[in-house]
């Protein structure tokens, strides 16, 4: 299906690998420029050299904070950057690390949203998407990542309120746990066998954990206008999975 981006532009901040990287290459496969913005000017580098086969532009940025002047025009803004600061549970967090997460994750989506705002609107319009969890609907650990993951879902639903009379749809995605080489659960896996097996075991209906190019699938139709009257929802891409981790609290 032709999704109508052929010439748009997007910038996706943490979107030199994982995720950020699977929705960067959808998207270039539907022929949008793409602009990528995370810390490693290497991971950028390798990146921006993936998606080369592509034939579309690419557009990389080493940087903290968003820099939305990279492209000029963007019609498609994609927050995905986020993680968590010290341990990550109250109980186990030093002085600050609750504000920096809460920074990294729906501080950031607000501020790309804040900077790509004359963008969009002097485009006529657009669409953004910002890459939350299920963490952010399901309490687990940990407690930080969970209260700003809740906080982005939030964010997109009342953005979307605000932002709708200049044309631009704001949506959420929650993934559930995603499984990539070097990734999050791929790492956990190699550390904790027995535990990632009794996850894996019990808390997916489908046997497996979810793959990138699903999640990226599901961004790059919100951004589409195959989704033109889909704003303030959150999206959960999931599998059905129960239990969104194989951390538990005091393990």
């Amino acid at each position: 299906m032709d999704l109508g981006l052929q010439g748009s532009r997007a910038l996706i901040t943490g979107g030199s690998r994982g995720i950020g990287f699977a929705i960067a290459e959808a998207l270039a496969a539907e022929g949008a420029a793409v602009g990528l913005i995370a810390r490693d000017a290497d991971g950028l580098a390798a990146a921006a050299e993936r998606l080369a086969h592509r034939g579309t532009p690419v557009t990389t940025a080493a940087a903290v904070v968003t820099d939305t002047a990279a492209l000029g025009r963007l019609d498609h803004l994609v927050a995905n950057a986020g993680g968590t600061a010290g341990g990550g549970d109250l109980t186990n967090s030093g002085p600050g690390d609750f504000t920096a997460t809460f920074a990294l994750n729906a501080g950031h989506a607000a501020e790309l949203i804040r900077a790509g705002l004359s963008h969009l609107r002097a485009a006529g319009g657009g669409a953004v998407v910002i890459v939350s969890s299920i963490t952010g609907m399901r309490p687990a650990p940990r407690t930080a990542y969970a209260a700003a993951k809740a906080a982005e879902i939030q964010l997109a639903a009342t953005a979307a309120q605000e932002l709708a009379p200049d044309g631009i749809r704001v949506n959420s995605v929650s993934p559930g746990s995603i499984m990539f080489p070097g990734g999050g659960w791929d790492t956990f896996a190699r550390a904790h066998p027995e535990d990632f097996a009794a996850f894996l075991a019990n808390e997916f209906p489908f046997g497996r954990l979810g793959r990138l190019e699903e999640v990226a699938d599901v961004v790059t139709f919100l951004l589409s206008a195959r989704a033109s009257w889909v704003t303030g929802a959150n999206l959960v891409v999931d599998g059905g999975q129960r239990y969104p981790s194989a951390r538990r609290f005091g393990a």
